[in-house]
């Protein structure tokens, strides 16, 4: 099989950009080289020009599929900047507890990856509000890879994986599936929607406005322009009081939002 030429990786880091928001730099040619040439290899293309096409001419959403599986990088575990899930239970949950009439909390996960990060805020959230009468706690997580999402779903994680927890919520909220495996319990799991969503889209289809947003170290992968236009939408589909939590390895310091700043990498709607 020949390797990526210029032309192609620009077809394809355009493509993935254009459809996902991902902006792959000249440095990215040789990994889109690597995660893609099994999928050539596999369908017998020859050149990336013909496995460009065959992206663009498939119809079923089998090969965007797999093509967005193969170029996302779904890096995260459990507990990861942890001064953010302290922020949400001291300071966010007793606001949200305090101001929902209606006793719903309305949170969304956008990037879950592999479903760490939205099992701690669910179980975070059973902990809060045990006890406090009939709250919603359900929560959204979305991601656009199928793959990952699998994974979350059925919430199997190694014993080692685990480990950053606190013994109540190994206890509590996980059941040992084998000698080094444990699966989150149905009590967590049911209180999660899990689906496939692209952050891209023009407009978000939510009818109810958001009280919180995760969308940590997903950013990361957009230009500027990607990244302002999707804190738009953010702060749009939020409430007044509404917070947002991004990765401390992003900012919104270049980008024009209404958002105010609160502490490292979280930010509230006024």
């Amino acid at each position: 099989m020949q390797d990526i030429t210029d032309k192609e990786f620009s077809l394809i880091s355009n493509y993935i950009k254009d459809n996902y928001g991902i902006n792959l730099g000249a440095d990215k040619k040789s990994l889109v080289y690597s995660r893609l040439k099994n999928i050539l290899e596999k369908k017998g293309f020859k050149t990336f020009t013909e496995y460009y096409e065959y992206l663009l001419k498939d119809k079923t959403g089998s090969a965007t599929m797999t093509f967005i599986d193969k170029m996302t990088t779904n890096h995260t575990f459990f507990m990861r900047e942890i001064d953010h899930f302290e922020f949400l239970k001291d300071t966010v949950l007793p606001y949200i507890e305090s101001t929902a009439k209606d006793k719903d909390v309305r949170m969304w996960c956008a990037g879950c990856s592999s479903g760490e990060e939205s099992y701690t805020l669910e179980m975070i959230l059973t902990d809060y509000f045990k006890g406090k009468g009939k709250w919603d706690t359900e929560l959204l997580a979305t991601d656009i890879s199928t793959a990952v999402l699998t994974k979350a779903i059925k919430g199997i994680y190694t014993k080692d994986q685990i480990k950053p927890l606190s013994e109540h919520w190994k206890n509590n909220y996980f059941k040992s599936i084998s000698t080094n495996q444990v699966q989150v319990v149905d009590e967590i799991k049911k209180k999660i929607t899990y689906r496939k969503f692209n952050l891209m889209e023009t407009r978000f289809p939510f009818k109810r406005k958001f009280q919180v947003i995760f969308c940590r170290n997903v950013m990361i992968y957009f230009d500027d322009d990607t990244r302002t236009k999707l804190i738009k939408k953010f702060y749009d589909s939020s409430e007044k009081g509404a917070y947002l939590f991004i990765g401390h390895s992003e900012t919104l310091n270049n980008i024009q939002t209404d958002y105010e700043y609160i502490m490292p990498a979280v930010y509230r709607k006024n």
